[in-house]
């Protein structure tokens, strides 16, 4: 029986960052462990006090025949300048260092962004999967020398890198939950203290496409989601077995479809279970009756992400959305009584002098709406991170942000002067209403 160790690579800045539970290698293996026709153990570098030190102690130890590696993320975002290519190349050259003759795969969210440009710079790497990989996998270790040509596949023939293209076509009508066994999430909710450590899927796909995102690159345009009572049996699940309490909706937009969510909310209440949860709003899917449904059953944080500060930056973002729904929002939520975080984007494609001073009295009607209920955490302020393939990136070549030569690898941001600045102005703005908000009352 073949051995594989399926690795999370490193996803996080620094030690004390807070963990997140990696559900797609754990779904993967599940995939794996429920053939029956391999041995398989997973390891997860983030939560390793010494992570080289610890994966070479698991690579001689199990000395697998087989290993994938998941990259979750290419940086951390958030205006960092930090890549998290930098210790995914060192990881790639520790186990060719200890393993030479193993076969080496990747795959995850962040691979499948840059597959065929990862598999040139990164030699070590044998095969690629991009995008989701249930229904390839199983297929390709039972193949694994002359892998069939799969959605998905990223190879190597005849000193090229070729791909077949990703389908993202999983039903998740017939998602079954991973097998929590193979990696103990218990681990996980001992180390934070304020993220949700473990996040549970309730459909994948996006069907807005956003000027920035790359989430319907990922995983499709359209919706497909579970059955709202196996959503539920899973976070029962884990509840009772491992006493999570605290569960991030992993979905791009939690509320959408909109009965979706309520459907799962209205069996969380009838279970009468006993957690918390939150996940990514949809602005003007929020409701005077759907909005207290989610707090009622366990929603501790409405998190949005209007991103546009101004009708201007809402419009060229190809957000279809409107100042006044977020204000509308903003009332609603406040009325429910719920803590709030917005998330904007700053410095956005087309800003002048005028939007910026639109984006100030946005900040000020958000904070005077919530003022009385408290029920702002904050707002994120963050520069458009360019993705590949997106409007940004035609938008940033266009106006001469970056030209057809400047690698979007490496964390590069849209932010051109004069408004190069301007975040740190409304950072300022911000945090005096945040702040004053706190000690005034």
């Amino acid at each position: 029986m073949k051995r594989i160790l399926l690795i999370q690579a490193i996803s996080m800045e620094g030690m004390d960052i807070e963990r997140v539970y990696p559900i797609g290698i754990v779904t993967l293996a599940s995939c794996i462990e429920k053939a029956g026709r391999y041995s398989l153990e997973i390891f997860d570098m983030n939560m390793a006090a010494d992570p080289y030190s610890e994966l070479r102690e698991k690579l001689l130890s199990y000395q697998p025949d087989i290993i994938g590696i998941s990259l979750r993320n290419v940086d951390p975002l958030g205006n960092r300048t930090t890549s998290l290519i930098v210790p995914f190349a060192i990881t790639l050259s520790f186990i060719r260092h200890y393993l030479p003759d193993i076969t080496l795969m990747a795959g995850g969210t962040a691979f499948s962004l840059f597959p065929e440009r990862l598999m040139r710079e990164f030699p070590e790497i044998d095969l690629g999967v991009a995008g989701e990989a249930e229904e390839i996998i199983l297929p390709l270790l039972d193949s694994i020398d002359n892998p069939p040509k799969l959605p998905g596949l990223v190879y190597r023939e005849n000193g090229e890198v070729k791909m077949v293209p990703p389908v993202g076509k999983f039903d998740m009508g017939s998602y079954t939950m991973p097998n929590r066994e193979l990696l103990d999430p218990r681990e996980y909710l001992r180390v934070n203290k304020y993220v949700e450590s473990v996040g549970v899927e309730t459909k994948r796909g996006c069907c807005y496409n956003c000027g920035y995102c790359s989430y319907p690159l990922l995983s499709g345009c359209g919706m497909r989601c579970r059955e709202p009572a196996s959503v539920v049996d899973e976070i029962e699940f884990l509840h009772k077995e491992y006493g999570v309490s605290r569960i991030h909706l992993t979905d791009s937009i939690v509320n959408f479809p909109a009965n979706h969510l309520d459907d799962i909310c209205k069996e969380l209440i009838r279970r009468k279970l006993d957690i918390h949860w939150s996940g990514f709003f949809r602005e003007n899917l929020l409701t005077p009756e759907n909005a207290p449904l989610y707090r009622d059953s366990g929603c501790e944080c409405f998190s949005l992400s209007p991103d546009g500060l101004s009708q201007t930056a809402l419009d060229i973002l190809d957000k279809h959305l409107t100042v006044d729904e977020i204000l509308h929002t903003a009332k609603v939520l406040s009325d429910v009584g719920i803590t709030t975080v917005y998330h904007f984007l700053v410095n956005t494609p087309g800003d002048t002098w005028k939007t910026v001073d639109e984006g100030k009295a946005l900040i000020d009607q958000i904070y005077d709406i919530h003022a009385a209920s408290k029920t702002i955490g904050t707002i994120v302020l963050n520069l458009i991170r360019i993705m590949p393939n997106t409007k940004v990136e035609k938008l940033a070549l266009e106006n001469g942000v970056i030209t057809p030569k400047t690698d979007l690898l490496f964390p590069t941001y849209y932010n051109p002067d004069p408004f190069k600045t301007v975040r740190y102005d409304l950072e300022i703005y911000h945090n005096k209403r945040n702040i004053f908000m706190w000690q005034d009352a």
